[in-house]
């Protein structure tokens, strides 16, 4: 059977809002060894950030795990600032996204793992990180030069309206959704593309940790193991959450232990009412498709013959 050539994403958009300026990667220059992480926000980023800079410094105590792996297009601070920072980094870098793949500068030398969670899990640590969020973050939002359409409000105190609104609207109030899962599904099958599940990161840490070594080329170092499963724990994470969230958590109520919450799934069951949830999975197979929407819900043991195609790891 003849191989048929990758056919790599183009950009064919820019996104700008408070949180956006996706023209940063129109001026970022790739190395060979790059590697992005990219979620639609709250599912499993700052994890998966650690365990790479747990395989790329084996098992280092005390990691700046913030500033060595910058939130790309995050609008504050300026790009220019930004890019200067990253094209001084000396280490394999590892950079964050929550662009959805067409806002994106897509590199065949770059490694790119996105990490996919339920969208009802997602929302209600959202609603943790927006509700502790004090008058710093909304005076960087909202208030710097820059910002693209309106600015971003607090949220309802009601977890279920917010869901409400955030599935009505499609991800209000942050950024669109279904458009970034769906994205990133359809370039699944590309060599330098790893999808990764908070649910199965969940269940099988470690096993999940040699996968992903796997895909970046990373060999473990067999003595240091127990000390990255240690390090990429959720009770290390959040002793030392100063290290995993921007300015140290400087920009929410209860400092960096609020951003690092409860690493957990399935408190949407105490919330949302059983109309609201059978409205979200039927969204979700409309918008995604019925394997896509199983992977989002369950993880991959949910969608073998999706996940298990021969070009994808």
């Amino acid at each position: 059977m003849t191989e048929h050539a990758p056919i790599w994403p183009c950009k064919t958009r820019e996104l700008h809002n408070h949180h956006f300026d996706s023209t940063v990667w129109n001026d970022f220059a790739f190395r060979d060894d790059d590697i992005v992480v990219a979620t639609y926000a709250k599912s499993g980023t700052t994890w998966t950030q650690q365990i790479i800079s747990q395989l790329l410094f084996n098992g280092a105590e005390n990691l700046p795990v913030a500033e060595m792996s910058p939130w790309l297009d995050l609008r504050v601070p300026p790009k220019a600032v930004k890019l200067e920072a990253v094209a001084a980094q000396t280490h394999r870098r590892f950079l964050k996204t929550h662009l959805p793949v067409d806002a994106l500068v897509f590199s065949p030398r770059a490694k790119y793992l996105y990490i996919g969670r339920d969208g009802r899990d997602v929302v209600a640590s959202m609603h943790n990180h927006h509700a502790k969020a004090n008058a710093a973050w909304y005076a960087a939002l909202n208030d710097t030069p820059g910002r693209v359409g309106p600015a971003i409000e607090p949220p309802p105190a009601s977890v279920r309206q917010y869901f409400v609104d955030w599935l009505e609207r499609d991800g209000h109030p942050f950024w669109p959704f279904w458009e970034n899962v769906r994205s990133w599904w359809a370039v699944r099958n590309l060599p330098n593309v790893l999808m990764v599940h908070f649910a199965d990161l969940k269940a099988d840490m470690p096993g999940q940790i040699r996968r992903i070594a796997e895909f970046l080329d990373i060999e473990v170092d067999a003595e240091r193991w127990p000390a990255i499963l240690e390090h990429c724990s959720f009770d290390y994470m959040k002793a030392h959450a100063s290290n995993s969230v921007p300015l140290g958590g400087a920009c929410w109520d209860g400092g960096a232990q609020t951003f690092i919450h409860k690493g957990s799934n399935g408190r949407w069951r105490d919330v949302l009412t059983p109309e609201d949830s059978q409205a979200y999975e039927r969204r979700a197979r409309r918008e995604l498709g019925k394997d896509c929407a199983d992977w989002l819900a369950h993880g991959a043991w949910a969608t073998p013959r999706a996940m298990a195609r021969p070009d994808v790891r």
